[in-house]
């Protein structure tokens, strides 16, 4: 999801079928001083969730709607993603395609034991292509994931002539991120930094491509343990440590790059508040 805070705005992903209190989490989001949630896709099947609570909640939540290159075959097991996948997903994504922020979560995931061959990652390649087309058509950022792929998923995005994208949780090498950042795309930093590699790569980053975002319910401060939109001022406090700014300046710029990433929020009636620094509970 995306998310704007009481003193800017910051992005924050949240799968809502995995949160059962998601009214509850909602009300803790707004209460922390959020503006804005972006609630995003994996598959068809979640859609139509998504679209019921971004109208149940105007102005707060946002739908992103795609297919996430990754596919649950059952809670033990998982596939790529296939063409036939994005059959079933593109009658909403038309039917819903003004209301929609972004189109996401696409990308690829190389991990061995979801691809045992070459046409395996040829089948999810496929698949990034045509939601790549079908972003631009409708003139909406990619909201991307790229697990094991890092390098693979920047090319083929530039290859696609993608200029708006969102690389989330972005686990490649820092140099190959800034294969991204030439190409014009942001990267969006979750609670997890706090224990992760991505520390090195909010080091070379510029600051003009970051954004903010939670991946609730996944990606929290601490393992094993359910992260939720309100962590997101973990994400600003340690990238303001590691670049040596203040809260302040990491949450303005971050917010004017999620604007500029996302300009439906504006046009939506989000603008960034004034800034009103607020302390977190949480020490890092």
């Amino acid at each position: 999801m995306c998310l704007l805070s009481v003193n800017e705005l910051m992005l924050v992903r949240v799968y809502i079928r995995c949160m059962f209190d998601v009214e509850e989490v909602i009300e803790s989001s707004k209460k922390a001083g959020l503006l804005a949630l972006l609630a995003v896709a994996e598959h068809a099947g979640e859609f139509s969730k998504i679209i019921e609570l971004s109208q149940r909640f105007p102005g707060f939540v946002f739908p992103c709607l795609g297919v996430h290159p990754v596919q649950d075959v059952s809670p033990e097991q998982q596939r790529g993603a296939s063409l036939q996948d994005l059959d079933a997903a593109l009658p909403a994504i038309q039917k819903y395609k003004d209301e929609l922020v972004a189109i996401g979560e696409v990308g690829l995931d190389f991990t061995p034991r979801l691809v045992s061959s070459e046409s395996d990652k040829e089948n999810q390649r496929q698949v990034l292509i045509r939601q790549a087309q079908i972003a631009k058509e409708l003139d909406l950022p990619l909201n991307v994931h790229s697990r094991s792929a890092g390098r693979p998923t920047i090319h083929l995005l530039k290859e696609q002539g993608v200029d708006k994208a969102l690389l989330h949780a972005f686990d490649g090498k820092p140099s190959v991120a800034m294969e991204g950042v030439k190409a014009g795309y942001f990267f969006s930093i979750p609670p997890s930094i706090i224990r992760s590699e991505q520390q090195k790569l909010v080091k070379q980053l510029p600051l003009e491509n970051i954004c903010l975002e939670t991946d609730s319910p996944a990606l929290g401060p601490e393992k094993q343990v359910r992260n939720e939109p309100k962590n997101i001022i973990i994400s600003a406090e340690f990238i303001s440590k590691i670049k040596g700014v203040s809260l302040e300046t990491v949450m303005e710029v971050t917010t004017q790059n999620a604007l500029r990433l996302f300009p439906k929020l504006k046009s939506a009636g989000v603008e960034n508040p004034p800034v009103l620094c607020f302390q977190s509970k949480y020490s890092i």
